[in-house]
């Protein structure tokens, strides 16, 4: 069983910043990447980051500029640092993670979920 765990959400101002991170334990193997989406109200989940194990990022062209997407490979763990943070962002944030196991069957993880909410 593999187990993500996503903190970091809250309530924040326009303009703030916040740090997502994501944990990832359990029978874990080869890492494909690990990404974070993020889904608001009445909205289909969209992508937001994603990072290889080798440190390779893409971010969504609507966030590029203000989020950072980092990782850990020693901890299993990737973060979202979120800067200048725009009402349109809030949204619950998603942690994904992509691997192939000893078999080289792809599995798809997803966390619970953290809150972000941007507000005055």
């Amino acid at each position: 069983q593999v187990q993500l765990v996503e903190s970091g959400g809250g309530l924040v101002l326009p303009g703030g910043s916040l740090r997502l991170s994501c944990a990832a334990s359990g029978s874990i193997f080869n890492i494909d990447h690990m990404a974070w989406y993020r889904q608001a109200p009445g909205k289909q989940r969209e992508y937001v980051a994603a990072i290889s194990p080798a440190g390779t990022t893409n971010v969504a062209d609507s966030v590029k500029g203000r989020f950072a997407i980092s990782t850990d490979n020693a901890k299993n763990t990737v973060w979202l640092q979120m800067n200048s943070l725009k009402p349109e962002d809030a949204a619950v944030y998603y942690c994904k993670m992509l691997m192939y196991d000893p078999e080289d069957i792809p599995y798809d993880y997803w966390g619970q979920g953290t809150q972000v909410a941007v507000s005055s």
